[in-house]
């Protein structure tokens, strides 16, 4: 991305409300599969951007501590100072750790982005993870819903909970918990995708107080509906929890 939208980024994602709620359904979910995990090391946001996620989990998560890996350094250095975690700089193709010694990945729409290709990625989450560790992944879903925003943060492709799940599971992942969501707020971005112009600016901004309150009470519902075990059928994105196999 240009650096105008990583200062966007690190200026709202604590205020927006999709931030929000993906931050605080990936924190419950990862959680909990950690604590089922029996595998060591630390937690490593790959792709970690300007450092949100990174905040939220903290400096632990299931007793295991937290870093974070960004290709770009000034969205590194963002990162760095949100969290107070320690951010290495480079590319989720090539991770600079040593084989087997992360405990969880976690990767919030990375695989989607232009600079990277999902094989050589999952290898290396794959290689760097420990036996039985886990791995939470958010993608954008549908290939047709690709729109102007997707264009401005280099987003390339969007997958279905199909497709994703086998690309999974041909990098050695087993898949543990699979479910769409931005569900019940999906016919408004189907309208807002249908009606923006092509040269559209980017969904990454602030809204008005109370839609933002409004489309977080949604997603609460959701996550309260994911939390019980309910797997939604469709929506906006794709989350999914899978471990290591071997």
């Amino acid at each position: 991305m240009e650096r105008a939208e990583y200062e966007r980024m690190h200026e709202v994602e604590d205020r927006m409300w999709w931030y929000r709620g993906l931050r605080t359904l990936v924190a419950g979910l990862l959680d909990s599969a950690m604590a089922r995990s029996a595998a060591a090391g630390p937690v490593l946001d790959a792709g970690c951007g300007t450092g949100g996620m990174l905040l939220k989990l903290g400096r632990a998560v299931a007793g295991r501590p937290t870093l974070g890996l960004e290709y770009d350094s000034v969205a590194a250095s963002f990162a760095a100072a949100k969290a107070g975690r320690p951010v290495a700089t480079g590319s989720v193709n090539e991770l600079p750790l040593a084989d087997g010694v992360l405990g969880a990945y976690v990767s919030l729409d990375v695989l989607c982005h232009g600079g990277v290709d999902p094989a050589l990625a999952l290898n290396e989450a794959h290689r760097c993870l420990g036996a039985g560790a886990i791995a939470v992944f958010n993608l954008p879903a549908y290939g047709w819903l690709l729109s102007a925003h997707d264009r401005r943060v280099h987003n390339v492709r969007r997958f279905t909970s199909g497709q994703a799940r086998t690309l999974l599971a041909r990098h050695g992942f087993r898949v543990l918990r699979s479910t769409y969501w931005n569900s019940l707020l999906f016919p408004l971005m189907l309208l807002h995708r249908l009606i923006e112009r092509r040269d559209a600016e980017s969904d990454v901004h602030d809204y008005p107080r109370w839609l933002d309150r409004f489309f977080s009470t949604v997603l609460a519902v959701e996550r309260s509906a994911i939390t019980a075990g309910l797997n939604l059928p469709f929506g906006g994105s794709l989350i999914i929890v899978a471990e290591r196999n071997g």
